[in-house]
């Protein structure tokens, strides 16, 4: 059974406990030091309760019910859906999002992409049709949620609207 647990590992706790965390690695034949190469996949027939933590490529095609953290790159498919916060270097989301999206380098919203929820980048892309509901900042540090409560109220609403 141990070749069906590669690369994936489950923290279980009590029922009372918050939802189990699934932490993905990279799993490839033998990945150099800084590869690029390994993605590990949420198909579109899964759906995973809990947070996703993974440490390079990981492409959402299915559904995650909890956040995504940590991932170099996080790539949400056209079917793909986060109800949780996104947070990585680079996010490529053509699918809906029900959370705020961090990216500490770019974020680019595909015209297929829905995202409710607030938007923290150094630099975005948003194509024709690509829809975010969510107040949008652009700042070097990306931490964007701590920063948010420093802005003052008169700052904060809608930033624009891309239809």
């Amino acid at each position: 059974m141990a070749m069906f647990n590669k690369g994936v590992s489950t923290q279980i706790g009590s029922d009372d406990a918050a939802p189990p965390q699934v932490v993905a690695t990279q799993t490839s034949a033998a990945p150099a030091a800084g590869s690029e190469s390994a993605v590990s996949t949420i198909a579109h027939d899964m759906r995973i309760v809990g947070d996703v933590t993974c440490s390079g490529v990981i492409r959402i095609e299915g559904n995650v019910e909890g956040s995504v953290k940590g991932a170099r790159q996080v790539l949400v498919g056209r079917q793909g859906m986060v109800k949780g916060d996104v947070s990585a270097r680079e996010a490529i989301i053509g699918g809906k999002i029900e959370g705020s999206v961090t990216a500490s380098e770019r974020v680019e919203v595909q015209g297929t992409a829905l995202i409710n929820g607030d938007l923290f980048a150094k630099s975005m892309l948003v194509q024709e049709g690509g829809r975010i509901n969510g107040a949008i900042r652009m700042e070097e540090n990306t931490s964007g949620q701590r920063n948010r409560e420093s802005h003052s109220s008169a700052q904060t609403g809608p930033v624009a609207v891309v239809r």
